[in-house]
């Protein structure tokens, strides 16, 4: 990638840290209602893979989507007006924190049913093979999705019908607050495409340019020859969701994962590709900070929604 592009990435990275941090601050004001999920520790997964994709490409998840979201174009100003249930959130303030989408971004969600997004995924995919586009689709899940029937009547149809689909199971070592290898009689997820004689592969999801290499490679194999199942190791520094006890894990696991962070390692690559300098670095999280705050004023002065918008045509006026 050009530097240019690099530093934009880094900004990416660092916005989605640090609108998850505030949002977390909000939450615990009360600003932000229901559940939150933060992706912080894996934005390495979001940003690279979402950097490989072509304008046409979709992209789907599940509810840990902001910054995802973000990732797809979604602004800052945008993401949190959702979060705080404001009309100029991307669904009107209406949709909150699980259900971040925007079809203009060709971003469809942001689901809250653990796997009940991977048959859309298989039904987006289905939709452009029909119509002859060089379209592929990217569908995010976590570990804990790979145990239900979605995921594997997803992958089998996916497989079945050569759908274009990238599946990625952004490996977290929990599903909530159950840990993989309790779970799972296959610890190595990737492993389970093999029953369905799918192509599949791993990659160090705390490493932002391995897995834009990855994906690069997977999404080239999916517009020749049909789905492919791409494991992204990775890990979450906060709980499940907000009101996550933890209990499940000790403070030197999480610090041990904390020394690999993404964003670190991403920095580090940047500097010793000579792609920009300590200043330029510094300069971009200064710009981020701006960015952040510039978003919570704005969600914050936001108007609420209206009942107008839950009897009439105007909310799926806004939404099409």
């Amino acid at each position: 990638m050009e530097p240019k592009e690099l530093l934009r990435l880094y900004h990416e990275m660092v916005l989605v840290r640090r609108v998850e941090e505030r949002a977390a601050e909000l939450y615990q004001q009360g600003k932000i209602g229901g559940f939150l999920h933060l992706y912080i520790g894996q934005e390495a997964v979001g940003s690279g893979l979402v950097s490989a994709r072509r304008p046409q490409d979709r992209v789907i998840t599940a509810y840990r989507d902001h910054g995802i979201a973000i990732s797809c174009g979604m602004s800052a100003r945008t993401v949190m007006a959702e979060l705080l249930g404001k009309v100029t959130g991307c669904s009107k303030g209406m949709g909150g924190s699980m259900h971040l989408a925007d079809v203009n971004l060709n971003f469809w969600g942001g689901h809250a049913i653990v796997g009940a997004h991977l048959p859309l995924a298989t039904g987006l995919a289905l939709a452009d093979k029909y119509r002859g586009s060089d379209a592929a689709t990217i569908c995010l899940f976590g570990d804990g999705a790979t145990n239900i029937g979605y995921f594997h009547e997803a992958l089998n149809l996916s497989k079945v019908w050569s759908l274009p689909v990238l599946w990625v199971c952004e490996n977290n070592q929990y599903g909530m607050g159950t840990a993989v290898e309790r779970a799972s009689a296959v610890s190595e997820i990737r492993q389970k495409a093999e029953g369905y004689g799918m192509p599949n592969a791993r990659v160090d999801g705390m490493d932002v340019l391995a897995v834009r290499q990855a994906a690069d490679e997977a999404l080239a194999q999916v517009r020749s020859g049909g789905p492919f199942l791409l494991e992204a190791i990775t890990y979450r520094f906060r709980g499940h969701s907000m009101g996550d006890p933890e209990r499940y894990r000790g403070s030197d696991e999480v610090r041990r994962w904390q020394e690999d962070d993404p964003i670190g390692i991403f920095r580090k690559a940047i500097l010793e590709r000579g792609a920009g300098d300590e200043p330029a670095l510094d300069a971009e999280e200064r710009a981020v900070e701006q960015e952040v705050q510039d978003a919570v004023a704005f969600a914050e002065q936001s108007p609420n929604p209206g009942p107008e918008l839950l009897f009439g045509t105007e909310f799926l006026d806004g939404v099409r």
